[in-house]
């Protein structure tokens, strides 16, 4: 049976249980006890505060993790990074009060700047050659500068909004965090080959993400042309239709460029275009 620690509660508890649900991996969410067994696969469940995840991943207490690469950075336990999970997006930023001007990192030496990460701060300033003194504490660290206790702060941000409402603007971006999937190093052969299992249905939801299955007819006359400009997979799939003259295109588009090349398939007579959302994809 493998063990998995997430998040008790938020937003990464939110997209790490949608991404097990869509792998088909069911667990309930609504008692919340703290140890759940999967309906359907040899997986169970442990509900932990985000900064123990990485200790209990590290010590056994659980064999696998999902946290933000920011708090496994933070507690420097021995686990590995195994899987990059795409979700639960955000940097670790300096910011510093709007009306003051900035000319550089320099402008930090000498000063005070709060944190809750103060280790992944001391290893940037020390990269930088700025020495600072760091101030720690839990929470709240936006108002620290408003309040007098600090001249910056160094901060996790998503959308900036908060640094917005506290009259912050963020300077220096030190690192870029997702949330990630952490490992003991010591697995044993069953352990493991669950764990590949459970990567394999995993990767078949990410690889689905912004894709889109797309089927078309196309003239046999600018079959060649229309292929030209599909960035599928492989080479898409043709198959032969009723009249001579017309076949049928099938293939894969990453959503981001779907109008661009829907609009010059269109052009080059490409007809009855059907969209599908794609759930799960193997590559």
């Amino acid at each position: 049976m493998l063990r998995i620690a997430i998040q008790s509660k938020g937003r990464l508890f939110d997209d790490t249980v949608n991404l097990l649900n869509e792998a088909d991996i069911k667990i309930s969410s609504s008692k919340r006890t703290l140890l759940v067994k999967a309906s359907n696969f040899p997986l169970e469940v442990l509900y932990l505060r985000d900064d123990d995840i990485p200790q209990s991943v590290a010590t056994g207490v659980a064999d696998i993790g999902v946290v933000g690469e920011n708090e496994f950075a933070e507690q420097c336990e021995d686990a590995e990074i195994i899987y990059r999970l795409g979700f639960s997006k955000c940097r670790l930023s300096l910011a510093i009060p709007k009306a003051i001007e900035y000319d550089g990192i320099e402008w930090f030496n000498g000063k005070k700047i709060a944190t809750s990460y103060p280790v992944i701060l001391r290893k940037f300033l020390m990269e930088k050659g700025v020495k600072a003194d760091i101030h720690v504490i839990k929470g709240s660290v936006e108002i620290s500068p408003g309040i007098g206790l600090a001249d910056g702060i160094f901060d996790i941000v998503s959308s900036g909004s908060t640094l917005v409402s506290n009259n912050l603007k963020e300077v220096e971006v030190a690192m870029r965090s997702e949330a990630v999937l952490i490992a003991n190093k010591n697995l044993c052969y069953e352990k493991r080959k669950n764990l590949d299992n459970m990567l394999f249905r995993i990767k078949a939801v990410r690889n689905a993400e912004d894709k889109k299955y797309v089927r078309m007819n196309a003239p046999k006359a600018r079959l060649a042309e229309i292929i030209n400009v599909l960035p599928g997979l492989k080479s898409p799939t043709v198959i032969p239709l009723a009249d001579e003259e017309w076949c049928s295109v099938h293939t894969v588009l990453d959503e981001a460029r779907f109008w661009e090349i829907i609009g010059k398939l269109k052009e080059m007579g490409a007809q009855g275009i059907l969209v599908t959302p794609i759930e799960k994809m193997i590559l």
